[in-house]
C-alpha cells in the first residue's frame, strides 16, 4: 500500500508560534487514514484551529512537514486544494441571495458543473430549498448549506472546524447522519474538530487529543475503548471498610480505601464473586459491588488535565 492510500493527511513536527517563545502547536504529528472520519479533539485554544488552517495553507508554516494524499503541502498546493473542502469556523454566506444563487457564485470559482448544484443540495438534505434566501435559513441549514459550498468540486477530503457549534440536537444529530452518509456513500475522508468527545464518538472512526499545542492521543475509536477499559475499577461499600480492606487486601494486595470505598483494578467475574464470598464468610456487610467504568468523556478530561 502506498503513502498515499495510508493516510490521507499527515504532518510531522508541526511547530507554530504567534509569539517568540511561546508554541501554539509543539510537534504535531497527525496521521489521518484514507476513508475515516477522524475526530481532532481538544479544550477551546488547544491548537485544533491553528492545525486545520496551516494544513489547509490558510497559515504560512512555520516548522515541520504538511502532506495531503500523499503530496507535499508546499509543492502541490494548488493540486491539492482541488480535492479539498473545508468550513473554518463560521459559515461564509450571503444571506441576501438564495441557496442556489450562493452556491452559482462558488460553483463559478471551483469552475464545476452547474448541474454540480442541485446534486449538492440534494446530498446535505436541502433539496427544495434552493430559491430560499439564506436570511431565512436556521443555523442548522446554514451549516448544511456551507457544506454543499464544501462539496461543489467533489472533494475527496473534507476538513470541518466545529460544524455543530451553537445547534440545537436535533441539529447534531442531522449534521451526524449527513457526515456519515457522505463518509459511507461517497467515500470522502472527514477531519472534524470539536471540543465535545460526547458529541462525535457516535460519528468518528479515529481520534487525535491536542491539548495545548501538544497532540495527547492519536488512535482507533476502539483504542480509546480500551483505555476507558484499562482505568474501570471494582468499588466495595461495606459495614467496615477498615477490617474489609485488610480481607481484600489479603487475596487483592492493590486494594485501597478512598472517599469511603474500597477500590481495586478491574477483575475477571470469578474474582469479583470470590472476594464478595470471602468477605461474607467473615461477617462482613456487603452494601455495594459495582464495577466503575470512566466514559470517554472522563478519560478525555483526564487526558487533557493531567
Amino acid at each position: 500500500m502506498n503513502q498515499a492510500s495510508m493516510y490521507c493527511i499527515e504532518t510531522t513536527h508541526l511547530t507554530h508560534q504567534f509569539a517568540p517563545g511561546k508554541n501554539i502547536l509543539d510537534d504535531i504529528n497527525l496521521q489521518v487514514p484514507t476513508g475515516s472520519i477522524y475526530g481532532f479533539l481538544g479544550p477551546n485554544g488547544a491548537g485544533k484551529t491553528t492545525t486545520l488552517r496551516l494544513i489547509l495553507g490558510l497559515l504560512k508554516k512555520q516548522k515541520g512537514e504538511i502532506r495531503i494524499f500523499g503530496q507535499s503541502l508546499a509543492e502541490n498546493r494548488v493540486a491539492i486544494l482541488r480535492k479539498l473542502g473545508s468550513l473554518i469556523e463560521t459559515p461564509s454566506l450571503y444571506g441576501h441571495l438564495t441557496a442556489a444563487e450562493n452556491l452559482l457564485l462558488l460553483q463559478k470559482i471551483y469552475q464545476s458543473p452547474k448541474a454540480r448544484i442541485p446534486e449538492v443540495l440534494e446530498l446535505v438534505g436541502l433539496p427544495d430549498t434552493a430559491n430560499k434566501k439564506v436570511s431565512q435559513f436556521s443555523l442548522g441549514m446554514k451549516q448544511r448549506l456551507s457544506i454543499a459550498v464544501a462539496l461543489l468540486n467533489q472533494p475527496d477530503l473534507l476538513i470541518l472546524d466545529e460544524p455543530t457549534n451553537g445547534l440545537d440536537p436535533n441539529g447534531i444529530i442531522e449534521m451526524r447522519e449527513l457526515l456519515k452518509r457522505l463518509n459511507q456513500e461517497q467515500g470522502i475522508t472527514i477531519l472534524i474538530s470539536s471540543h465535545l468527545l460526547a458529541e462525535i464518538e457516535k460519528l468518528v472512526t479515529h481520534v487525535g487529543i491536542i491539548h495545548k499545542g501538544q497532540l495527547l492521543f492519536e488512535g482507533t475509536l476502539p483504542d480509546l475503548v480500551h483505555k476507558q477499559q484499562e482505568s474501570s475499577r471494582v468499588s466495595l461499600i461495606t459495614n467496615d471498610n477498615a477490617r474489609s480492606l485488610q480481607l481484600v487486601q489479603s487475596l487483592q494486595p492493590e486494594a485501597q480505601q478512598q472517599n469511603g470505598k474500597l477500590l481495586l483494578p478491574l477483575l475477571p467475574p470469578e474474582q469479583i464473586a470470590q472476594l464478595n464470598r470471602h468477605l461474607v464468610q467473615n461477617n462482613i456487610d456487603v452494601y455495594h459491588l459495582a464495577v466503575e467504568k470512566n466514559d470517554l468523556e472522563s478519560i478525555f478530561m483526564e487526558l487533557v488535565n493531567n
